[in-house]
């Protein structure tokens, strides 16, 4: 069964998740399914942004599958953990920007695939927790480590050990997400954003992200380091030397 709709409407390629009776959580077969369709938009040389998403009008994800969860054994457990967080990986290490556009649930596993997305917009029916200690658990997808260093730690302790669920309005408020839009616009705003960063040279925003995503557990002088040696290494490409040349010459670089 396909669990995931892929549509590419120039240069935007939309991930949905579509299992929406179950309000699109995971099971194996999902993120195997994600995994499998985002590295296929990555590799796609048509593709220059990626948009995640899920289908029906009241969840993203609404979390992992509880009813598999309980039949897992220590094996099965570590493999779904480690399943989910290899799918974070590759949407926070993807060198085209994920943005999430979250419109209704992201609960557990769903909160945490936001979190690896580059961006993240919200619809106004928007709800967001990491309610794993109401289970006897804690995130198993990268909640612990990329929630504090969004939010920050203060508020990513609370919501972690208090495993409450807040808005649309509440999560952007602490930066979870970067904006809210009514859920009528939400995929169009979306999309808007992402012809705004096609417009930018591909391998200069693949670049900013690698630098930006390496501050995260390095220091300030090694991240410094990795940015200036990437900045210099870009005035050995033609993309720098065309976008250079377009503001001198006063007109729109052509980067593809």
């Amino acid at each position: 069964m396909n669990y995931i709709k892929s549509d590419i409407q120039n240069r935007v390629g939309i991930l949905t998740i579509d299992r929406p009776d179950a309000l699109n959580a995971m099971n194996p077969d999902v993120l195997r399914e994600l995994s499998q369709s985002l590295n296929n938009m990555i590799l796609n040389e048509d593709v220059g942004v990626i948009v995640l998403t899920g289908a029906g009008e009241k969840a993203f994800i609404a979390g992992a599958d509880i009813k598999l969860m309980q039949q897992l054994d220590l094996d099965g457990a570590q493999d779904f953990g480690k399943l989910g967080q290899d799918l974070t990986l590759t949407i926070e290490n993807s060198p085209k920007p994920v943005i999430a556009a979250i419109n209704g649930f992201a609960l557990g596993g769903g909160c945490e695939i936001s979190l690896a997305c580059h961006i993240r917009f919200a619809s106004e029916n928007a709800m967001f927790s990491q309610p794993e200690v109401k289970l006897g658990l804690i995130p198993g997808w990268g909640g612990t480590q990329r929630l504090s260093r969004i939010v920050g730690k203060g508020i990513a302790m609370e919501l972690i050990i208090g495993g409450q669920m807040i808005n649309a309005e509440e999560a952007n408020r602490i930066g979870l997400v970067n904006k809210v839009f009514p859920l009528d616009q939400l995929l169009n705003e979306t999309i808007k954003f992402a012809n705004l960063i096609l417009q930018n040279g591909p391998n200069s925003v693949a670049k900013s992200l690698e630098c930006i995503n390496f501050s995260s557990g390095n220091t300030l002088k090694d991240g410094l380091n990795l940015e200036v040696e990437t900045f210099t290494q870009l005035f050995d490409t033609e993309e720098t030397s065309e976008g250079l040349t377009a503001f001198v010459e006063k007109r729109k670089p052509n980067f593809r």
